[in-house]
């Protein structure tokens, strides 16, 4: 069983000429999903990593579970006005026009070393951001992990050339 052979693709989605790669396939097979989890555990544990954080929203399925298999807090990071407390915020840049991630005040320590998760890496916009975000509020990135790649669209060449490491358990060509 590759974790690959479990993500469905979806043509045409969510505009002509993409095609989606959806891990909902994957979160719904218990060994595929167990299989994925498990790969990361064997990668991150004895890591030095103090806390998981993932970006909305398929990125909190694994990074919640990552957290817990690996006895970590686990911390969200979501678009604009979705948390409830006191939050720090970074803009950034997309195909057309701006959005805004956002994290709580208290969610990161100076010093802790973060290992940051995602579904999918595409063009590494948020992704940087999120990596930007974090490191403005001490934190360090320990790597930046994700279920899929899609290496034509250049999002992890994007987050090398900030100086991050990118991890990722499977690529698809033809994004």
């Amino acid at each position: 069983m590759t974790i690959k052979s479990r993500i469905r693709t979806i043509p045409h989605y969510p505009r002509q000429g993409v095609m989606f790669r959806d891990i909902t396939t994957l979160l719904k097979d218990p060994v595929g999903f167990r299989v994925t989890i498990n790969e990361f555990v064997h990668r991150y544990t004895g890591a030095g990593i103090d806390k998981v954080a993932a970006i909305e929203s398929r990125g909190f399925i694994i990074g919640a579970a990552l957290a817990f298999q690996l006895g970590l807090g686990f911390v969200p990071i979501r678009k604009k006005g979705k948390l409830p407390g006191p939050t720090k915020g970074h803009d950034y840049e997309l195909e057309y026009g701006t959005d805004r991630i956002e994290i709580h005040l208290d969610a990161i320590d100076k010093g802790d070393r973060v290992l940051l998760v995602d579904d999918l890496i595409a063009t590494g916009g948020t992704a940087e951001a999120a990596v930007a975000l974090i490191e403005s509020m001490g934190g360090t990135i320990v790597e930046c992990c994700f279920v899929i790649d899609l290496p034509e669209l250049g999002g992890r060449q994007r987050l090398e050339a900030r100086g991050q490491k990118v991890f990722a358990l499977c690529d698809f060509e033809g994004a």
